[in-house]
This record gives C-alpha cells, structure tokens and sequence, in this order.
C-alpha cells in the first residue's frame, strides 16, 4: 500500500534554486490536506550572501527550520565538513518532522547533504532538474547521485 502524502519538506538553499521553488511552494502552500516543512540552509543563512532567507519570509513563506552548514570557504575539505554538517542537521530536522516527502531542487552540495540524510531515513525524494549536465564541475557528480536515490524525477 502506498502511504498518502500529508507532510512535504522543502529545502532550499540558495537565491538561485528558490527562485525556481517559489512558485511551487506558493501552488503546494494554497492546497488542502498538505503540510509544507520548509527548510532554509546554505546562502540562504549567510550575511556575506545577503541572509536572503528574509526574501523567503518576505514572499509571505513560514520558514520552519534552519540549518547552518556555511564554513568559510569553498575548498574540498570545507565543502567536505559542510555536507557532513548537513546531514546531521537535516537528520534531526527530518527525525523532529517525520516528512512524507522532501522536494529538492538541483546539485548543490546543500542539497546533496539533505538528500543524503532522507535517503537513509528512508523518506521518498522528488527532485527537480535532475537531468541537467554540468561537464567537468562537481555539480554534475553529486547531481547524479542526487537522482540516483531520488524516487520522483522532474
């Protein structure tokens, strides 16, 4: 028997991949029967990127959780401690909410560690813009595995 839907968990964590989300947590927000757990991480936390977890306020949105994963820099190992952060952070967000549901979006390594972290809480991903290429960068490796344990393609 498949379990119906009542809880989605969002997560999003940059300008960029909100802009593309927010029309859809707008249409999910207005429908019956379903409980938006909307998850703010990455740039989103950060004043260096301008905490732009304010325009997802702003857009009339309730954000229900955070999860700070931001190191100071962009090398391997802080990007590394970062997906490592996340998984636990999102690992209690996830065991808090029970989610029926996490809708990500793209192939940033902040949403690969709330992947990563649903995966194993054996929680269904549905993942958006799966399919796109990104030769020779890291975003194409970890989009990849992103979809590989993704169970909803868009």
């Amino acid at each position: 028997m498949v379990k119906q839907i009542e809880k989605i968990c969002i997560v999003t964590g940059s300008r960029a991949e909100y802009g593309l989300l927010k029309w859809l947590i707008k249409d999910i927000k207005n429908l019956e029967n379903l409980e938006i757990i909307l998850i703010a991480t990455g740039s989103h936390l950060s004043h260096e990127f301008g905490f732009t977890i304010n325009e997802i306020i702003k857009d009339g949105f309730n954000v229900n959780e955070k999860v700070d994963i931001l190191l100071s820099n962009d090398t391997p190992n802080a990007i590394s401690k970062s997906v490592g952060i996340g998984v636990m952070g999102f690992a209690d967000k996830f065991e808090h909410y029970k989610p029926d549901l996490l809708l990500i979006l793209g192939d940033r390594y902040e949403i690969y560690s709330a992947a990563i972290a649903a995966m194993i809480a054996r929680i269904p991903i549905a993942h958006i813009h799966g399919g796109e290429s990104t030769e020779g960068a890291i975003d194409e490796a970890i989009r990849h595995s992103i979809t590989k344990i993704s169970h909803l393609h868009f």
